[in-house]
């Protein structure tokens, strides 16, 4: 789990493709400071498995479901990329519950200036935008984010000049994929209210008020 409070800006030194995996090595300092072979380590928003480590970065495996859902395969050399390690128990929880595990990609459509903020908005398919509620959370790129505007097909975030400069949105221009995490509460009561319409009828009923005590 991570909080999508991002804790440096690393960048990409190589990318050992394979048939469709890769091996994916980081440059990076304050993310290495107690961090362990096998340990996660959020890479724009994904959570990997620290393989191997060297006084300046870390390798780590991507697996073709990895490649295939986020924007990790349009990583080049020295792309810049938001590093946070796992939460630990004992740590405050600035942003929001992040699993690391990506729902897809959403792309820029524009970006502006509103007063000290930068509005973003980003198209998506409403399979994502489906679990995005306005003033709810999202992250992007591993990126603790507060949802602004939310219709069928895109939604908005507003970003203040901490985050715009401390991370890679600042890098960011139209057109560019990000990786999408919607909130892990809201889609966990998703699927229990689907599970939960498919076993019951539609309704309350006699049976329901009795079940629940009534």
């Amino acid at each position: 789990m991570f909080t999508g409070i991002i804790e440096e800006v690393g960048s990409i030194r190589r990318i050992v493709s394979g048939a469709r995996s890769a091996a994916i090595e980081v440059r990076a300092t304050t993310v290495l400071e107690g961090t362990k072979r096998g340990d996660s380590i959020s890479v724009n928003g994904v959570c990997l498995t620290v393989t191997s480590l060297a006084p300046d970065g870390f390798t780590a495996d991507a697996m073709p479901e990895t490649l295939a859902r986020t924007d990790l395969g349009e990583l080049r050399c020295d792309s810049p990329v938001n590093l946070e390690r796992a939460l630990r128990l004992s740590d405050r929880l600035g942003g929001h519950i992040v699993s690391g595990h990506i729902d897809g990609t959403a792309r820029i459509a524009s970006v502006h200036q509103d007063d000290n903020a930068v509005r973003i908005r980003l198209s998506a398919d409403p399979a994502i935008t489906r679990g995005i509620v306005e003033k709810g959370s999202v992250a992007l790129d591993g990126i603790s984010l507060t949802v602004t505007a939310v219709d069928a097909t895109s939604f908005e975030v507003s970003v203040i000049p901490h985050t715009f400069a401390n991370t890679t949105l600042g890098t960011r221009h139209q057109g560019d994929a990000l990786n999408v995490e919607c909130d892990i509460i809201g889609k966990y009561v998703e699927r229990l209210t689907e599970l939960q319409e498919l076993q019951e009828p539609a309704g309350i009923t006699m049976g329901f008020l009795a079940e629940n005590g009534f």
